[in-house]
């Protein structure tokens, strides 16, 4: 496949087999996206065929092509076949009844039958099945879609792409905009899942859960592994290793043979040094084609460490209308303590971000401060100086500038080889510092995010929703720095790994109450096992 002059992959043929997990992975440009398309037909391939099942599950991306449909009856469409003898089925059973033909009573009798072997009598509460495990309310199945907020139109697609057991899924990012809780049941779900499963995602734990094998998009090919996400790492680092160790020992070789050459070759040692010249090109070190793989690099300190005691709210409450988030939270967070908010989407984790950062001291936008709470106390202590990563992190770069000259402002003193050799690190090279603001992507938007943060260097790092647009790669560097950071952290995310790995300390949202559980997130996760027992 081909864009222009570029080479995504080239005379690649794979087997997706049933009873088999794969996960497609690359960097953000790799052609994850574009391969995924080809097997959904959105796209052709430059040349060769794909070979698929007549029924095949698939993630839509369009959030607007079913507005004017109920949800319940949006997810049936996913088993086409059915929704179609429906329509047909219902269209002759809204017809007057003397009006009906001997013809019409015999196409209602196959439609029956095709409803009944598709599963058409139970598919309401099929669906309705499907949406609650990912996490919508019933209240919401019977409205029509164009009512419901992108977050959840997603969630109702994806239960669309699982409705009515399709031998082969294709899904591309289906943990987008799901909650933790969410994520768990979608990970079960597909865990038992017996067709063909292709998937792309950037949560790595959910990929190791899921995942059998691994289509990996590099060196302009796809390559094959058996495992999970971490498997195929170490194998790709192990097979790059022993290619470089077997090169390094030809290299030794032919330096020695090429020094024989070069002593010999005016001698009477002709037929040796011909001898030599061959074994030379018999052994040349096998070529190692350029891997696509970037990693970021992301380093977060601080001028100065913040008070004891950096943060702490009293009774504090926040509603929306009728709608109350949470009431008479209190908290008292101590410095280095790194704090996730977990909960299902819509509980108030980025409201209470919103509550506690409106009137922070350090590096908060004057947008950000006009929000209002209902009532309590937030005080933040001495020295604390706050950044902030938000969730629509997009809207905090202006427009109308190149991404050196935005981060300029930040640290005025930085020359421009060193904001340079930050954007550098963050994989903005060359010609990239200068982009123009406005066109960057999701994911670019983010790391200059960072790169603002690094040159900022708070002491508490609040931060909504940072993975969203990030691969793997960028995901881990993140979690890396996040662990390696002396400071205080605030996060929202719905990354597993992130969570596992960072937080000594969870707030858990439910209905309106925040649970304060002072532990990691696995400890949580058993006290609150226990708790449901």
């Amino acid at each position: 496949m081909r864009f222009g002059d570029r080479r995504l992959f080239e005379d690649v043929t794979c087997t997706f087999l049933a009873g088999r997990r794969y996960a497609i992975t690359g960097p953000n440009g790799a052609g994850k996206s574009t391969l995924m398309k080809i097997l959904t037909r959105e796209i052709e391939p430059s040349k060769g065929s794909v070979t698929r099942p007549k029924k095949v599950g698939v993630l839509r991306q369009d959030q607007f092509a079913f507005d004017k449909f109920r949800v319940v009856d949006t997810v049936i469409m996913g088993n086409a076949p059915l929704w179609k003898a429906l329509e047909e089925r219902d269209a002759l059973y809204a017809k007057p009844h003397e009006l009906l033909t001997d013809k019409d009573g015999m196409r209602l009798g196959e439609l029956e039958g095709i409803v009944g072997e598709e599963g058409g009598y139970t598919a309401e509460a099929d669906a309705a099945v499907l949406l609650d495990g990912l996490g919508l309310e019933s209240e919401l199945h019977e409205r029509r879609m164009g009512e419901l907020q992108g977050g959840q139109k997603v969630r109702v697609l994806l239960a669309q792409a699982l409705f009515g057991n399709p031998p082969a899924l294709l899904l591309d990012e289906p943990t987008n905009h799901l909650d933790l809780d969410s994520v768990h049941w979608l990970q079960d779900y597909l865990c038992n899942y017996t067709g063909a499963l292709v998937v792309i995602s950037h949560d790595r734990h959910f990929l190791n859960s899921v995942c059998t094998h691994i289509a990996d998009i590099d060196y302009q090919t796809i390559i094959l592994y058996t495992g999970g996400y971490d498997d195929m790492v170490l194998a790709k680092t192990q097979i790059r290793a022993r290619i470089e160790a077997d090169n390094a020992v030809r290299e030794k070789k032919i330096a020695q043979l090429n020094l024989f050459i070069a002593r010999f070759s005016a001698g009477t040692r002709s037929s040796q040094v011909t001898s030599r010249k061959k074994e030379v090109e018999r052994i040349q070190t096998a070529e190692l084609a350029r891997s696509n793989i970037q990693r970021p690099y992301m380093r977060f300190d601080m001028k100065r460490p913040s008070g004891r005691h950096p943060l702490e709210c009293k009774g504090l409450a926040k509603s929306y209308d009728a709608l109350k988030v949470f009431a008479k939270f209190t908290a008292s967070v101590t410095r280095g303590e790194k704090i996730a908010l977990v909960g299902r989407n819509g509980s108030g984790k980025t409201t209470l971000l919103k509550s506690l950062i409106r009137n922070a001291t350090g590096y908060i936008e004057d947008a950000d401060k006009k929000f209002t709470i209902d009532g309590g106390a937030v005080e933040w202590g001495h020295e604390a100086a706050v950044g902030y990563f938000a969730q629509d992190h997009t809207d905090s770069i202006a427009k109308g500038t190149t991404v050196i000259d935005w981060l300029q402002q930040f640290y005025p003193q930085a020359t421009q080889e060193e904001l340079r050799g930050l954007l550098g690190r963050m994989l903005f090279s060359g010609e990239d510092a200068l982009k123009s603001t406005a066109a960057l992507s999701g994911g670019e938007a983010a790391r200059v995010i960072f790169c603002r943060l690094m040159l900022q260097k708070p002491n508490v790092l609040v931060l909504d929703e940072p993975t969203s647009h990030l691969d793997l790669e960028s995901i881990n560097a993140l979690n890396i720095a996040l662990q390696k950071y002396e400071g205080t952290v605030l996060l929202v995310t719905h990354d597993y790994d992130v969570i596992d790995e960072v937080a000594t300390r969870i707030w858990h949202f439910d209905r309106g109450h925040i649970e304060d559980f002072k532990g990691p997130y696995e400890d949580y996760l058993v006290y609150a096992k226990i708790k449901a027992s």
